[in-house]
């Protein structure tokens, strides 16, 4: 288990908010917080803390009129921290090498690969083929569906076809370095992991999988560990005391270090 930061930036701002309440009209989202400091900032702190593998995530569709302000932000969190932070949000073929020319380790993408309800092959092979397995992050965040965990596209707002399954992480491992899994329904809410789909992706387990969604106490963490049996990295947002929860971000990384 390791820890990956996370800088979620909407309409211009570093935000903590609740997944499920995302929507793209009228850039609407419930905020748990919302930072006076600026992506730089975070982006700096992880990297004297010597932490990798976090993610940006920009939560504002391209054609929204706060699209500019967020990717600056964003831009400015990737030039505090060459190669130390991995972006999302409105990832494709054409703009995927310009983020990471930008100093991004990897890209990360959704609704570019599952577009329409399914996974869009065209597009995925385009990706690789442009920036390489070893630059690319699938997003599988996921909600709950007829007892079962589909993949969830559009800032999380759209259902696909594709249901999280060992079938299907076995075929899209051939396409990424890593997995990058919101449990959507508990994102931001701190109120317990979707400890079926942590279960599910520790006994899958064969390349890394940051999985993000409902920790908010230590007894959330030690949950998270037994059921993805120290095989899952794990993001905290709206807990962390860095974004006004009770988690003190030293505990958190004092816990990780003794799962290694």
């Amino acid at each position: 288990m390791e820890f990956r930061p996370c800088i979620d930036i909407h309409n211009g701002k570093v935000k903590q908010i609740v997944g499920s309440s995302l929507k793209d009209a009228g850039n609407h989202a419930e905020e748990n917080f919302v930072s006076e400091q600026d992506g730089a900032f975070y982006a700096d702190f992880y990297k004297k803390n010597e932490i990798k593998g976090g993610h940006i995530i920009l939560l504002n569709p391209i054609d929204s009129e706060y699209y500019e302000a967020t990717k600056q932000q964003a831009l400015s969190a990737l030039h505090a921290y060459p190669k130390g932070l991995q972006i999302g949000g409105g990832i494709n073929a054409e703009n995927a090498e310009d983020f990471l020319a930008e100093g991004a380790s990897h890209v990360i993408v959704t609704s570019y690969v599952f577009s329409n309800g399914k996974i869009n092959y065209d597009n995925l092979n385009r990706l690789v083929q442009n920036v390489g397995k070893e630059h690319l992050v699938l997003d599988l965040s996921c909600r709950k569906k007829d007892g079962d965990y589909y993949i969830v596209t559009d800032r999380w707002q759209k259902f696909t076809e594709e249901k999280i399954s060992f079938a299907l992480l076995d075929y899209l491992m051939g396409y990424a370095d890593e997995f990058l899994i919101h449990a959507v329904d508990v994102e931001g809410k701190a109120s317990g992991i979707e400890t079926a789909l942590a279960e599910m992706l520790g006994n899958w387990g064969k390349i890394p999988v940051t999985y993000a969604g409902g920790v908010g106490s230590f007894a959330h963490l030690e949950q998270l560990k037994q059921a993805g049996k120290g095989k899952l990295n794990v993001t905290i947002g709206s807990a962390l005391d860095l974004f006004g929860g009770s988690m003190a971000y030293k505990d958190v990384l004092k816990f990780v270090n003794q799962t290694k």
